[in-house]
Formats: C-alpha cells, structure tokens, sequence
C-alpha cells in the first residue's frame, strides 16, 4: 500500500540540522516551510500550516519559551496541525514543558530518518510519540493524581513475553528497539503486539500507553 503524502514543518534554528532531517526523511514525507526562531515559526505555521511539525525545545525569539512558546502561540491551528519535538535534549523538564503545552510526542536527535519518518506517520495518526525512556517522565507528571487500579484479570490475559512487549512498547520503543531488548525479531514483536491488542480490545499504541498508565505498569 502506497503511503499518503504527509506535509510537515520544521523548526529549528540550526540551517545545516534542517537540510540533514531534508535528506533523512521518507519520500512520502513533504517539508513545505522551515523556520529557526520563535516569531517565524509562529507565522509561518499560520500561514500554511502543516500536517505535522517537527519542533525543536530550544530556539531564539519570542518571549524566550522556545518550542513550548510556540505551541502556545498555535493552538488556534492545533485541531488540523500535530506537533513532534524533536531534541538534543532529553532532559525531564523540557519533555514535560512541551508536551504540557500540546505537543503529541517527543524525541531525541540521534533518531534515525527511518525512526523520524515513522514517528511523523504514527503522530499524524493520533498516535503519541516518544523516545526510549522519555515517556516515564510524562507518566511521572501527568499520572500522579490518578488513583492506582488494578486490572490483574486484564493483565492475565497475557503471557509473560506479552507483557514484556507490551511494558517497552507503552513506553515509546520503536518494534526494532523491543526486537533488539528482548532478542527475538522484529516480525515476532509485530505478532505479540497484535495479540496484546487484540486480548486488550484496544486499537492503538496510544490507547495502550494510556491503558499501561493507568494501571502502574511502566
């Protein structure tokens, strides 16, 4: 099946990181703007915006709220437009700073074009986002005021090896980062993945990490 053109943005003030990610990126990918600070973004995205957006934390102008800023200066667009952040930095607070201000996901900068193209179409998806580890620091802010339930007849209906894909792929693991942490190939984590949705009657990565979330079990 041929996939559907994706139109994205990217922001990020460094000219030779933008024209790197250009090249990475799949041929279904379509960048129609760039821009490398605050004020730009926030007008360029306005004029046309995009599908999704690549957004860096960390960048000049505006007020000095970086990405975050520019989320909050777009959240008239945000109901057609999706935002990844993308980021050298993998520190707790700007994780948390931008996804409290809209943004669907967050990774890192030592993704591959392969991983980044893949993140752009689950995000474009409605599918939330994120690197290796990073996603505890989101449950760790935004899941501490829900109560702890407990599902353990939901949980038993997967084998321990589900349960253990399940876990690393609630918390943002690409199939061939579980292939590679588990040991087994990547087609046998697609069948597990499968099969924990199927038994969990949800649809998605998403509503996955969300029910994993709920039940402490990342």
């Amino acid at each position: 099946m041929t996939q559907e053109p994706i139109s994205i943005a990217i922001i990020d003030d460094h000219d030779m990181f933008r024209a790197g990610v250009k090249a990475s990126l799949a041929p279904w990918v379509n960048v129609i703007a760039e821009a490398g600070d605050v004020d730009s973004a926030v007008a360029v995205l306005h004029q046309n915006p995009p599908s999704v957006v690549l957004l860096d934390v960390h960048m000049p102008g505006g007020a000095g709220g970086g990405g975050a800023e520019v989320l909050t200066k777009c959240q008239d667009i945000a109901g057609q437009t999706r935002f990844l952040a993308l980021s050298v930095s993998d520190a707790a607070e700007d994780v948390v700073a931008v996804i409290r201000a809209g943004a669907r996901g967050y990774v890192t900068k030592n993704i591959s074009g392969e991983q980044l193209s893949d993140a752009i179409k689950r995000v474009d998806s409605g599918d939330a986002v994120f690197s290796p580890r990073l996603a505890g620091f989101v449950l760790d802010a935004f899941g501490a005021q829900s109560a702890p339930a407990t599902h353990d007849d939901e949980l038993d209906r997967l084998s321990a090896r589900e349960q253990e894909v399940m876990r690393l792929i609630a918390r943002g693991y690409t199939y061939r980062e579980v292939a590679s942490e588990l040991f087994i190939s990547i087609k046998t984590v697609e069948t597990h993945v499968s099969a924990v949705l199927r038994k969990l009657q949800l649809s998605s990565r998403h509503e996955l990490t969300k029910w994993a979330a709920d039940r402490r079990l990342l």
